[in-house]
């Protein structure tokens, strides 16, 4: 556990002081001592800054940040009440909204990221693939390395009889996400769930056999032969690298340029019964973000120093740079740019766009997770049940009325429609319209459309 250590009454006396500025239009938080959770992940770090540069505080709230075991240990802590809200996989609201797992009413006004995420195979993986894979004239693999160059691979395994095993991190992870579409952009099927089966197993038809790791256990779990690769966020990837154990083939940026990440989620009764402090929340988390891209990332080392905490992420220092100032290391020694890598900030991560929501619900129907197929006014329902620009919209205001932030920083809200335009930069070249979910599906070589399995 993490607790505030200044004295709250100190704090409490000090905003009554400047009552008019300290809580606007707001008004007061009607609850003011949080509890979140998070897992141990560099994309937690709005929460750690938030907290670390006294932003919560400003908005009068006094927060304990907790790690949890796993997601659905946090997921229960929040529609249980043991948690406030929590630093979540994106598809986690969703999927409990639509009753995919526990069903809860789970929203989130605040995107915590874009990008963060890589797919890393062992050495002995790493080694057969690079038969397969083009190399520059300096002899270092051209960039996105596809799945293409895996799919001989996994067929060699096949034909020993040997199942060709990966980790990811949740059945409604973005992770799993990005590493099925990986595959299935190679010509690799990642299996379907079929729920109304009772098959929850998302492995029907696999190529490629996808299972639940938690993060801090990915290495250790490729080291030790029980997975050959896994997709996961950060320092997980660059850890393999450190230990010698992995290789990091390609990263999210590559698989989906600027796809968003992880978001904060709250109890949908939370949000209704502690309005000022769910918009407070939103505002404190906000500046948080702001200070992690401002400058070209100039404050990246300070926030790899905090996240290197043992409260937190608890990483080496070294392995959580390697990723969040601006770089990412492959192979041993191919250390390469990537200014994107974490983005936090830039390019409106932190709004929670309805298209996001829209492009989750897509994969969950195209691997089985949602049973049967949907109109599009579906997808849209339930993403505005779940995404809130509303509160989002609240926050944003209020900063920029007590001169914090800048319209600038925000998305032109007159004007806004929560949908981002449509996506081209997929490693597959397939281009994503939130408006138009099934016209998507339809695009896809492997994944559902219109059938039941």
């Amino acid at each position: 556990m993490h607790f505030l250590s200044l004295s709250r009454f100190i704090v409490i006396a000090f905003c009554l002081s400047f009552t008019a500025l300290a809580y606007g239009e707001v008004g007061y938080p009607e609850k003011d001592e949080l509890k979140f959770g998070f897992i141990k992940l560099t994309d937690m770090a709005p929460l750690a800054i938030a907290y670390e540069r006294g932003y919560f505080e400003d908005e009068g709230l006094y927060v304990e940040l907790e790690a949890q075991a796993n997601w659905k240990v946090l997921l229960d802590g929040v529609i249980d009440g043991q948690l406030d809200g929590a630093h979540m996989l994106a598809g986690q609201p969703l999927a409990a909204t639509i009753g995919y797992g526990t069903k809860a009413h789970i929203v989130t006004p605040f995107s915590m990221d874009l990008n963060g995420n890589g797919i890393t195979v062992s050495n002995k993986v790493w080694k057969e693939m690079k038969a397969n894979i083009p190399m520059q004239p300096d002899g270092k693999p051209v960039h996105p390395i596809k799945a293409d160059y895996l799919k001989p691979v996994v067929e060699a395994y096949r034909d020993k009889g040997e199942p060709f095993k990966m980790g990811m991190v949740f059945p409604v992870s973005t992770h799993n996400y990005e590493l099925r579409y990986w595959l299935a952009a190679g010509g690799l099927h990642p299996g379907y769930y079929a729920p109304h089966k009772s098959d929850t197993s998302g492995t029907l038809n696999a190529d490629v056999l996808l299972s639940v790791t938690p993060p801090p256990q990915m290495p250790a779990t490729l080291e030790a032969g029980t997975i050959y690769g896994y997709c996961v966020g950060e320092p997980w990837n660059q850890q393999a690298v450190f230990k010698g154990i992995g290789v990091p083939v390609i990263t999210d940026y590559e698989i989906w340029k600027d796809n968003p990440e992880k978001v904060f989620g709250l109890n949908k009764e939370f949000t209704e019964k502690y309005p000022n402090t769910t918009v407070r929340i939103v505002k404190a988390m906000l500046r948080a973000a702001k200070w992690l891209d401002e400058n070209n990332n100039a404050n990246r080392p300070e926030a790899v120093k905090i996240l290197s905490k043992p409260e937190y992420v608890g990483a080496d220092y070294e392995v959580i740079a390697n990723s969040m100032t601006g770089t990412f290391e492959y192979e041993k020694g191919d250390k390469r740019a990537v200014p994107d890598f974490n983005v936090f900030f830039r390019y409106f991560a932190t709004y929670p766009y309805y298209s996001d929501a829209i492009w989750y619900l897509t994969q969950m129907r195209r691997w089985g997770q949602i049973s049967e197929p949907k109109p599009d006014s579906w997808y849209m329902d339930v993403a505005k049940k779940v995404y809130r620009p509303d509160i989002y919209r609240v926050a944003a205001e209020e900063l920029i009325s007590e001169k914090i932030m800048t319209a600038a920083d925000f998305p032109e809200f007159a004007t806004e429609s929560g949908f981002k335009p449509e996506q081209t930069e997929f490693i597959d070249s397939i281009s994503f319209d939130g408006s138009k979910p099934n016209e998507y599906l339809k695009k896809f070589p492997i994944g559902l459309k219109d059938e039941v399995l």
